[in-house]
């Protein structure tokens, strides 16, 4: 086959233009610290990267919902540690009057005064909210759990829900937040019923014959099963810290698989690029060489 001076031009031409092509997708990688700029550049490696990006970005929202189950779980372990205040010193109210020797009539007045300001206080603690949702409420996070502006027969007489009523069933309802592909916690505490029955107990202190001494008993009661409501709510507090350490160990392994994939190795692209100039000076050398005779350099 007969080489005539338009097909080296046109070869060299060529492979100059391939040659820029390779320095400038090494200078791509150079520039942004990326084997692949775009799809085009290496499919399978653009594939797996989009898989472990939705990987990593899936490991951020859960631990976003982390956050929000110890949201919940720390205000209702400080709101029952408040009701926890609130019962032992109603107790050392109650065990006083339950002295009958050193107390009068007027001092027990005195003292109920003050276990009624008590039991509001539990009845606002009650009303705890997260943001703008109720969180002793069950699902109806939207309704306080005490509503002093209802009346029966929608409520019982002391403000706080009838519980055995089905249409109040949502306030004994679990709240369950997704922290991992397919595991849920529950961040609610079902509580509803405790409040009830200390709200109870606090009426019965109104009765004129109200027995102090029985009261104590009622009293320890009261404080037994909050201890038990607490220790659960710990213990699903334990179990977010677990899942969130597991979550930032699932970042972590996430992360490097998208570096080990997308990430260049700098010194290897480096010297690959010094190669490629390399090459191309001396394609341009030889271009020179082969451009150069023209139809004046035959006739002299």
């Amino acid at each position: 086959m007969r080489v005539t001076q338009s097909m080296l031009s046109n070869n060299m031409l060529r492979n100059l233009t391939s040659s820029y092509s390779k320095m400038g997708k090494l200078n791509d990688q150079l520039t942004t610290g990326k084997k692949v700029n775009r799809p085009s550049d290496d499919p399978v490696v653009a594939m797996r990267g989009l898989g472990y990006r939705m990987q990593v970005d899936k490991v951020v929202q859960y631990q976003r919902n982390i956050g929000e189950v110890n949201n919940w779980l720390d205000s209702t372990d400080d709101a029952l540690d408040k009701v926890g205040q609130a019962l032992h010193r109603t107790k050392e109210l109650v065990t006083n009057a339950a002295n009958s020797g050193a107390m009068t009539d007027a001092d027990r007045e005195k003292i109920k005064s003050e276990l009624d300001q008590l039991r509001q206080q539990i009845q606002d603690t009650a009303n705890t909210k997260v943001g703008d949702k109720y969180i002793f409420s069950g699902t109806k996070t939207n309704s306080p759990l005490h509503d002093k502006t209802i009346t029966p027969p929608s409520t019982e007489p002391n403000g706080y829900p009838d519980l055995t009523d089905p249409n109040n069933a949502a306030f004994t309802s679990d709240i369950n937040i997704n922290v991992f592909d397919g595991v849920e916690l529950n961040v609610n505490s079902k509580s509803a019923e405790l409040f009830k029955e200390i709200d109870d107990m606090f009426k019965s202190f109104n009765d004129p014959d109200v027995d102090f001494g029985a009261a104590i008993g009622k009293v320890d009661g009261m404080m037994d099963e909050l201890l038990t409501e607490r220790a659960d709510v710990g213990a699903r507090q334990n179990r977010a810290e677990l899942m969130n350490d597991r979550l930032e160990t699932q970042e972590l392994i996430s992360t490097k698989q998208m570096s080990m994939n997308e990430d260049i190795d700098f010194e290897k692209v480096i010297t690959e690029m010094i190669s490629q100039e390399s090459v191309h000076r001396a394609a341009l050398s030889v271009g020179a060489r082969i451009i150069q005779p023209s139809l004046v350099d035959f006739l002299r």
